[in-house]
C-alpha cells in the first residue's frame, strides 16, 4: 500500500529587516539569517509550501507599514504567500491560513523566525492546537536581551514548545519530505 506521504510546510515569522539589519538587529543576525536562510532553500529544493509572515507595528515602531524595517528579508517567490499580522499567533491575525496551508496539503509545519517569546512560540502554539504537526528547530528563532539574556529566553521558550509537544530536531536534520 501507499506510503501516505506528509505534507510539510514552512512559516517564516516576521523575518523582518528591522531585527535582522542594522544597529537594532538581534545579536548574531549574520549567521542567523544564513540558517534561515538555509532553511528556506531546502524547503524550496522540496516544493514544500512556504508562508512569510509580516508583523505590522504601530505608528513609530521599527516594523511601522511602509518603513523599511517592516520590508522582508527575503524576497517572496511567486506561489509564496505572503500574511500580515498585528497580534503574536499569525493563525489568529489570518483565520483562514489553517486552511490554505491544508489546501497546499500540509499537515506538518516548520515554524523559524523572530522573536523566540513571542511571534514565534505563539505561532508554533496556533498551529499545534489547528492540528498540524510542529517543527521548531533549533537554533532556527531568536529574540533579543529582554530582563534575561536572549540565550536563556531561547532556552526556556524551546522548553515550553517541548512540552506543548513541538519538535526541536537540529536544523540539519529537517529536510520537508
Amino acid at each position: 500500500r501507499m506510503m501516505e506521504r506528509m505534507g510539510y510546510g514552512l512559516i517564516l515569522v516576521d523575518v523582518q529587516r528591522n531585527m535582522l539589519e542594522g544597529q537594532d538587529a538581534v545579536a548574531g543576525a549574520a549567521g542567523f539569517r544564513d540558517l534561515l536562510s538555509g532553511l528556506l532553500d531546502a524547503a524550496r529544493d522540496a516544493d514544500a509550501a512556504i508562508i512569510h509572515v509580516k508583523n505590522d507595528g504601530r505608528a513609530g515602531d521599527p516594523d511601522e507599514p511602509g518603513t523599511p524595517g517592516w520590508e522582508l528579508v527575503f524576497t517572496p517567490l511567486p506561489g509564496e504567500p505572503v500574511v500580515r499580522k498585528d497580534v503574536a499567533n499569525a493563525f489568529e491575525s489570518n483565520p483562514a491560513l489553517a486552511d490554505v496551508l491544508r489546501a497546499m496539503g500540509v499537515d506538518t509545519v516548520v515554524v523559524a523566525g523572530l522573536q523566540s517569546e513571542y511571534c514565534v512560540q505563539a505561532t508554533a502554539v496556533g498551529a499545534l492546537e489547528r492540528g498540524f504537526d510542529v517543527i521548531v528547530p533549533a537554533g532556527a528563532h531568536s529574540t533579543y536581551d529582554d530582563g534575561e539574556p536572549a540565550a536563556d529566553i531561547v532556552e526556556r521558550v524551546t522548553l515550553e514548545l517541548v512540552a506543548a509537544g513541538v519538535e526541536v530536531p537540529e536544523v540539519d536534520e529537517v529536510t520537508f519530505g
